[in-house]
């Protein structure tokens, strides 16, 4: 199973999401696939995420592997840390409470339109979700492109130290050499040999 997790203000329809979800379709993994709309609280996306956990563990089904993109990475490297799971993070979000702090107020979904509240309130809640260093750097795979223009890569870079690192020059918040890497993703997840 491989659950994937969107960035602020993305969705389910974003390209990473739809690339990973088409390649696992294709290979005939469709059902392997998970990724929800995120509410805009981290307590109801990781509270959200745990649920779809404990299904597969009380199924009998593989452990998940995370896929996190920007916020998405965020919140994936909490749950791997207290789930013990593996994340493939893309262009993580690294100082989130911090970062988001301009966004506060009223914004957009940038796939459905709607608008939502962002809170002091919410930054608090990332706060409480902030892990200050991974326990065990071989279960992550950190994907940066240096030409992110919303997130300094180099703070990602430092955080996950020890882990497998893939930092591509250029590109930009987008990770716009995603499709390159969708195989190696699905290796990762024990999905395809």
């Amino acid at each position: 199973m491989l659950l994937y997790l969107h960035g602020f203000r993305s969705a389910p329809a974003s390209h990473k999401a739809q690339a990973l979800r088409a390649r696992m379709a294709a290979l005939g993994l469709e059902d392997e696939f998970w990724c929800p709309q995120l509410p805009v609280s981290g307590h109801a996306a990781v509270a959200l995420a745990e649920a779809r956990i404990r299904q597969c563990c009380d199924r009998g089904l593989s452990r998940p592997t995370l896929v996190g993109s920007s916020l998405g990475g965020y919140y994936a490297t909490w749950l791997a840390e207290r789930h013990g799971l593996a994340a493939i993070l893309v262009n993580p979000a690294v100082l989130a409470p911090l970062s988001l702090e301009t966004y506060l107020g009223t914004q957009t979904n940038l796939y459905t339109g709607e608008s939502f509240d962002f809170t002091p309130a919410h930054i608090a809640e990332l706060r409480a979700l902030d892990v200050p260093q991974i326990s065990q750097p071989e279960r992550y795979w950190l994907m940066v492109e240096t030409g992110d223009e919303i997130l300094d890569y180099r703070n990602s870079v430092t955080k996950y130290a020890g882990a497998r690192q893939t930092v591509l020059e250029g590109g930009d918040h987008s990770f716009t050499r995603w499709t390159d890497y969708l195989d190696d993703i699905l290796r990762m997840a024990n999905l395809i040999s």
